[in-house]
């Protein structure tokens, strides 16, 4: 965009929306470029169908997606799906805001606990998710088969207290401007 001195540009603030099919032409193609066994359109439009049980998210910056996530629920427990972010987009805490999200939709849902696998080899995921107070419980030996990799599963308990909501509010607030909610 072109802006001549003297005059301000808006700068665009992140949307967080639930996904749809139209936004899965975004999806795929970050999914295409983060995984080395993308999930299927397909696979995302079961997933999305059933929204008693599941939340999935798209991330975007003027209508264009620039990352996804998906939590599925399974009463007192929720499991984080997935978390992607396009490659250009990454270091602006679009992650951090998704999975904020996605955590207020577990709880939304009735969930206590949430779980999640991250490639051992994944730090800066890792260090993400110990922010958000998840902790490893254990090891997924050969998870990720396309790269020879193990997972690393991490819980994050008591979701619901208030000590939670109040390390949610100060991740919240940490943000930057354009990615708060």
């Amino acid at each position: 965009m072109r802006r001549s001195l003297g005059t301000s540009v808006e700068a665009a603030k992140l949307e967080i929306t639930r996904m749809r099919r139209r936004h899965l032409r975004g999806v795929m193609a970050i999914e295409r470029q983060v995984y080395p066994r993308p999930w299927s359109p397909n696979l995302f439009i079961a997933e999305m169908s059933d929204t008693s049980s599941r939340c999935y998210l798209v991330a975007r910056f003027n209508r264009q997606v620039v990352g996804y996530a998906g939590l599925v629920s399974y009463g007192e427990e929720a499991h984080v799906t997935n978390i992607a972010v396009d490659p250009l987009h990454h270091r602006r805490k679009i992650g951090t805001r998704l999975l904020l999200e996605l955590i207020l939709h577990a709880i939304e849902m009735g969930a206590e606990a949430v779980s999640l696998e991250v490639r051992v080899s994944n730090w800066p995921a890792q260090r993400l998710y110990a922010r958000f107070g998840f902790r490893p419980v254990g090891i997924r030996r050969n998870y990720y088969q396309e790269i020879n990799e193990d997972a690393l599963i991490m819980w994050a308990d008591g979701i619901r207290s208030p000590e939670y909501a109040a390390r949610l509010r100060a991740i919240a607030a940490s943000l930057p401007e354009d990615v708060r909610p």
